[in-house]
């Protein structure tokens, strides 16, 4: 048998936590798996006093983390502190000395991820983060692996399962965003502040990575465009479902002749479709390739055990000797992302529009859709409240994204529209209904 793999581990919270539970947990499972033992030769973390019952107190304990690099009796550090500054200054430290990298940092690799993934290969080692997109999910190595042979033209999915939560529990209960998004603190689904996830950062990190490995560009998270969930009402969420949909906050990648399109935001998506079926924490990734066509993955996107379970798969990968770019093609390979404007994009979309219930509303929105050429599909108007305002509900026939925003932002000037409209895109999918 193998001399043991050694691993440092840098942080010990929930992912840190669970990847030494799972270590010691699967311990003969992996020795006969893998061939050689995968063992924890020294911790870091912020509070040493702290009480963790991980059992391994007689493990050395290194005070900076970027130390463990220096160790002879570590192979691998794994940097499962989160944040940037010392995370970075943890992951950089170990490639200088040449120690393979396993991380769970997505918000790092999402900034810096080219240049770290360049000097992880100049330095003949490992970078490897399975963990910091969709915990449980094995979607990186999908994407390195497995469609390896395939030209990926399409990645979509519900990345975050906060947001996919509070989204279910507002179909479900018919309650406000705010109201869910409270529940979901008090549960440990959100955060006290929890803009990272409901802004639809947390997936535009993701997004990010999960475009260079399908399209073999530099990670560009600059060029995500996003929008969170804070908008989306009980009422968007019915009139969606009476269409024949459901809204989700989806990440979107596409391939497309004008170039690179990054995109977060809610999205309607049919009720028959894939992900539409996806509720409360967990995440789901669809990906549209030449060969292998749709490919759907789903599980928990987030947890102790989920992201340890993707984190010890990088050790094992490392522990088996796999070697394998960090972005699928070398990094002084990947292309710099040309991106397509967000406005060339051309779609149906969702459109709702609180008014004043008086005679001619109606004409007035027509009038100002038709001269940004916008046309519509079908229309949902209820009731009269004169004087009152109500809503209209409309769907566009595919419409160019830059069109309708400038035709909007016209109608909404007009002195019958008491709130700024609402758009959101619909998004369908190749190869079903």
């Amino acid at each position: 048998m193998k001399a043991p793999l050694r691993v440092g581990i840098a942080g010990l919270g929930v992912v840190g936590g669970g990847t030494v539970k799972l270590l010691a947990h699967a311990r003969d499972l992996l020795r006969q798996r893998v061939g050689r033992e995968i063992v924890v030769t020294a911790v870091s973390a912020r509070d040493r006093a702290k009480a963790r019952g991980l059992g391994c107190e007689d493990v050395p304990w290194v005070e900076d983390a970027a130390d463990l690099a220096t160790r002879n009796d570590v192979d691998v550090v794994a940097e499962l502190i989160g944040g940037e500054d010392v995370a970075r200054r943890v992951i950089e430290a170990a490639i200088s000395q040449g120690k393979h990298v396993v991380t769970a940092n997505k918000s790092l690799l999402s900034k810096h991820g080219t240049a770290l993934a360049r000097a992880a290969e100049e330095r003949g080692v490992a970078l490897a983060f399975e963990a910091a997109v969709a915990g449980g999910i094995p979607i990186i190595k999908a994407l390195r692996e497995g469609l390896v042979a395939n030209r990926v033209t399409r990645v979509q999915g519900i990345l975050n399962g906060t947001c996919n939560y509070i989204l279910t529990q507002m179909e479900a209960s018919g309650r406000s965003f705010h109201d869910v998004l409270a529940e979901a603190q008090v549960l440990g689904y959100a955060e006290a502040d929890p803009t990272l996830d409901v802004g639809g950062f947390d997936t535009a990190h993701k997004l990010a990575l999960l475009t260079s490995l399908a399209f073999g560009t530099e990670v560009d998270l600059e060029g995500v465009t996003t929008e969170g969930i804070e908008r989306i009402t009980p009422l968007d969420i019915v009139f969606a479902r009476e269409f024949g949909y459901r809204i989700k906050l989806l990440g979107v990648a596409s391939a497309t002749a004008r170039g690179v399109e990054q995109r977060v935001h809610p999205a309607m998506v049919p009720l028959d479709t894939p992900l539409a079926d996806v509720s409360g924490v967990f995440n789901a990734i669809v990906t549209q390739s030449d060969y292998a066509g749709k490919s759907v993955f789903e599980g928990r996107g987030a947890g102790e055990k989920p992201t340890a379970s993707a984190v010890v798969s990088d050790l094992v990968d490392i522990a088996r000797g796999l070697r394998l770019p960090a972005f699928v093609r070398p990094a002084a390979e990947l292309e710099e992302a040309r991106r397509s404007p967000t406005d060339d994009r051309v779609g149906p979309f969702y459109l709702r529009f609180q008014v004043l219930d008086k005679p001619g509303v109606l004409s007035i929105i027509s009038r100002g859709l038709a001269r940004g050429g916008i046309s519509i599909e079908s229309m949902i108007q209820r009731g009269r409240a004169p004087g009152e305002s109500v809503p209209i509900v409309m769907l566009t026939h595919e419409s160019r994204e830059g069109d309708l925003k400038a035709a909007l932002s016209l109608i909404a000037e007009e002195e019958v529209i008491m709130e700024p409209p609402c758009m959101i895109r619909i998004e369908r999918f190749q190869g079903d209904k």
